[in-house]
C-alpha cells in the first residue's frame, strides 16, 4: 500500500492542477489604420468630416463587447456604446462627423476634425481606463493615412 499511495497521489494532484482556471487573456484588440487627412478641401462639411476615421480590428477568435471602452485624443475622447466587433479580423471604423451608428460604423458627431494633420497620438482605453492600444504618427508629405 505504501509504493502505490505516491502514484496516487501524483495523479490526484495532476487532475486538480489540470482543472485550474485559465488566465483571461486581454482581448485581441488593436488600431488597424487612420485616415486622418480626409481627401479634398477641410471644409468642415460632414462629408468630409466623416472621411476622416479611425478603424479598431480584432484579431482574436472571439467577439468582443465595446461597450465603454474609448478611443482619445489629447484633447477628446470616444466611448463606444452598445457596438460588438466581431472576432477574426472583425473592423470597426470610428468617423469623426455625424451619421447613424451600425454595427460596423460609428460616429463622434463631432463638428470640427480630431486628427491633427501634421501628427497626432490615438489611444485605445479598456472599460477600465488602462490603455490597450496606441497608434501614432507624424507629418509626412503625400500620406493621408497610416497603418497602425
Amino acid at each position: 500500500m505504501l509504493r502505490t499511495l505516491p502514484g496516487v497521489v501524483t495523479v490526484a494532484l495532476g487532475s486538480v492542477l489540470s482543472v485550474a482556471a485559465p488566465a483571461h487573456a486581454a482581448p485581441a484588440l488593436r488600431f488597424q489604420s487612420v485616415q486622418y487627412d480626409s481627401p479634398g478641401r477641410d471644409d468642415r462639411s460632414n462629408g468630409s468630416l466623416n472621411a476622416e476615421w479611425i478603424a479598431l480590428v480584432n484579431t482574436g477568435p472571439a467577439a468582443v463587447d465595446l461597450n465603454g471602452w474609448r478611443i482619445a485624443d489629447a484633447f477628446r475622447s470616444y466611448t463606444f456604446r452598445d457596438v460588438t466587433i466581431a472576432g477574426r479580423g472583425g473592423v470597426v471604423y470610428l468617423h469623426t462627423g455625424r451619421g447613424t451608428d451600425t454595427a460596423t460604423h460609428r460616429y463622434w458627431n463631432s463638428g470640427s476634425y480630431v486628427w491633427n494633420n501634421t501628427g497626432d497620438a490615438a489611444t485605445l482605453r479598456t472599460r477600465a481606463g488602462g490603455v490597450h492600444d496606441t497608434c501614432v504618427w507624424g507629418q509626412s508629405s503625400g500620406r493621408t493615412s497610416v497603418l497602425c
